[in-house]
């Protein structure tokens, strides 16, 4: 008997962020033009991206769904809705339960949000116990400076051995820190709840977020992991298009990962 191609029902979604430095809005008309799922809100300088009520008109207006939201957590979002990092985390919260998004994308805390570090297993408990959304903690990576790794994460920039019952595999930040991600995937398991799609060379201290199959990580091979494990998490194109020399050019590299990501969900059975 032939095989049998066999498709997860895990859905394909764009981050916003790979549009960059094109806007919201235009990230929910390519990921409309193109076929994507829906889309990842990363919650940033863009003030379209923190106004729930624009996002909700542009989801109805190119009737794609908002599936994730990327709580604001980068140093340069630092004071994206607000400064307390919980005030933060509870509305995204609200932002995805309103615009029936499923998962809330967090990063570690910064080591020099001490409080906020200290309580962050046990508050990300007490909110999950609160509602249906699903917080997913990401890997992030070391800093190297003089030959030493310096972390600027607590309780760590890998979030694996901790009490985190979802966690985000990013394929870039794999090859930032140097990690094995096939193993790192192994040892989730099922916590591995979404995934951002993206490669890298593992350049010193460079998230290089490259379009998946132009780098040294093993996109493919997570993406035929997942089908054949009957992945239903998120799939999410955070790719770098910034230097992109034209649209064209751009919109051909979220073209390529959305039929890469495709491709490689695709399991023989």
């Amino acid at each position: 008997m032939a095989d049998v191609i066999r498709v997860p029902n895990a859905k394909i979604a764009l981050s916003t962020a790979s549009v960059y430095p094109e806007r919201t809005p235009d990230a929910f008309e390519l990921a409309a033009r193109l076929g994507y799922d829906g889309v990842e809100i990363m919650v940033g300088a863009d003030p379209v991206s923190q106004d729930i009520d624009v996002i909700e008109r542009l989801s109805d207006h190119y009737e794609v769904p908002v599936l994730a939201i990327h709580a604001p957590c980068l140093l340069v979002t630092q004071r994206v809705w607000g400064r307390d990092p919980w005030a933060k985390l509870l509305r995204a919260q609200k932002a995805a339960e309103r615009l029936g998004a499923s998962t809330v994308v967090v990063h570690p805390p910064f080591r020099w949000q001490r409080e906020y570090a200290r309580e962050f297993e046990t508050g990300l408990a007490r909110m999950r116990d609160e509602t249906d959304i699903t917080f997913a903690v990401e890997n992030m990576f070391p800093l190297r400076a003089r030959g030493n790794d310096v972390v600027p994460y607590a309780p760590d920039w890998n979030p694996i051995d901790y009490d985190f019952p979802q966690v985000t595999l990013d394929l870039s930040h794999t090859a930032v820190s140097g990690s094995d991600a096939m193993e790192m995937a192994t040892k989730l398991g099922d916590r591995l709840a979404h995934l951002h799609l993206a490669d890298g060379i593992g350049v010193t201290n460079k998230d290089e977020h490259l379009v998946p199959g132009r780098g040294n990580q093993p996109c493919a091979q997570i993406l035929e992991r997942l089908a054949g494990n009957g992945y239903s998490g998120l799939v999410v194109l955070e790719i770098n298009t910034r230097k992109a020399a034209s649209r064209t050019e751009r919109i051909d590299d979220l073209a390529e990962g959305l039929a890469f990501a495709r491709l490689h969900l695709a399991a023989s059975t």
